[in-house]
C-alpha cells in the first residue's frame, strides 16, 4: 500500500492522479482529515482513510499495511514540525519500507523562513532510521501566476525579489516527481533538489504577462517591509504576508534558484515553461 497524506489538497490530488497511471487504485490510500471530501477518489477505487496530523491514533489506523508513505508538508505554519513528527513516528510504528517527504529547495542552507520547519522535519526523518527520500521542492510557479490578473488590473506587478532568479515549476511537475519516486521498484535517492528547468526574474514574469495580455506590465521592486505592508493592505493574514515577503527577499539572494535539472530528468520531460504557465493563468 502507498499512503498519500493530505490527499485532498492541490498537490495530493495530483500525486494520486499520476500514481493511478502506474499503480492499481486498490494499492493507494488517500489519508485525509475529512473523508467526505475524498468521495471522488473513493469512486476511482482508492482507499480513503481518516487521518489528522495532530491525532497519532488516526495516523496508526491510516498507515496500517503501508509499505510507502508520502508526507505532504502541513500548511499549519508554526506547528508543522510537531505535526510532522507525529507522522514520522506513526510511519516508524508501521515499519514502512519508504518514507517520502515534500521539503523545500536546498532546505539545509536555504534563507527562506519557511525552511526552518523543513530542516527540523528532515532531521527528525533521519533520526527515525526510516529509509527515506526528501523531495526538496522549489517554488510553485502558480505562487506567482495566480496574481497576474490582479497585477494587470492594477497596472503593475509588485514584489521584493529584485533581479533574483527563480527556478519555479508547475505544481503538477512536482506531483509527477513524487509519483515517480513512490512507484519506483528500484532504490531511490535520499535527496532530490527539484526545480524548474529555466529560471526567470519577476521582471521576466511581468514582461511575459504583458506580452500575452497585449499591454505593458512593469515590475515594481519593493523592500521586504514595504511589500509586507502592501500584502497586509490587500487583506492577507500577517503570517501569510510575512511568509511571502520573506520568500521574495530570500529569492533576491538566490534562495529559489537551482540549475541541476533534476526535476525534468526525474519526470522524463521538460518542466512547464514560463510562457505556458502565464498562458494558463491568463
Amino acid at each position: 500500500m502507498i499512503v498519500i497524506t493530505g490527499a485532498t489538497g492541490q498537490l495530493g490530488r495530483l500525486v494520486i492522479s499520476h500514481l493511478l497511471k502506474t499503480t492499481p487504485s486498490g494499492q493507494i490510500v488517500a489519508a485525509v482529515r475529512d473523508p467526505a471530501k475524498a468521495a471522488d477518489l473513493q469512486a476511482l477505487g482508492v482507499h480513503v482513510r481518516q487521518a489528522d496530523y495532530n491525532d497519532p491514533a488516526s495516523l496508526d489506523t491510516a498507515f496500517a499495511g503501508a509499505s510507502k508513505v508520502l508526507l505532504i508538508s502541513s500548511n499549519d505554519i508554526g506547528n508543522r514540525a510537531a505535526q510532522h513528527q507525529n507522522v514520522i513516528d506513526a510511519a516508524k510504528r508501521a515499519s514502512v519500507a519508504l518514507f517520502v517527504y515534500t521539503s523545500v529547495l536546498h532546505a539545509d542552507t536555504s534563507l527562506l523562513g519557511l525552511a526552518t520547519e523543513h530542516r527540523e522535519t528532515e532531521e527528525a526523518i533521519r533520526a527515525s532510521g526510516l529509509t527515506h527520500a526528501l523531495l526538496r521542492n522549489g517554488w510553485y510557479i502558480e505562487n506567482y501566476t495566480m496574481g497576474l490578473k490582479g497585477a494587470l488590473a492594477h497596472g503593475a506587478l509588485n514584489g521584493a525579489a529584485s533581479d533574483g532568479k527563480i527556478s519555479a515549476a508547475a505544481r503538477d511537475d512536482y506531483a509527477q516527481a513524487a509519483a515517480v519516486v513512490l512507484a519506483s521498484s528500484q532504490p531511490v535517492a535520499k535527496v532530490y533538489e527539484l526545480a524548474g528547468d529555466t529560471a526567470f526574474t519577476l521582471s521576466d514574469l511581468a514582461a511575459e504577462a504583458g506580452r500575452q495580455a497585449g499591454r505593458e506590465l512593469p515590475y515594481h521592486n519593493l523592500g521586504q517591509h514595504e511589500y509586507r505592508e502592501l500584502l497586509l493592505g490587500v487583506g492577507l493574514p500577517p503570517i501569510i504576508a510575512d511568509m511571502l515577503a520573506n520568500s521574495d527577499f530570500a529569492a533576491s539572494k538566490g534562495a529559489l534558484f537551482d540549475d541541476s535539472g533534476t526535476l525534468g530528468k526525474l519526470i522524463g520531460h521538460p518542466t512547464q515553461s514560463l510562457e505556458a504557465a502565464v498562458k494558463a493563468a491568463l
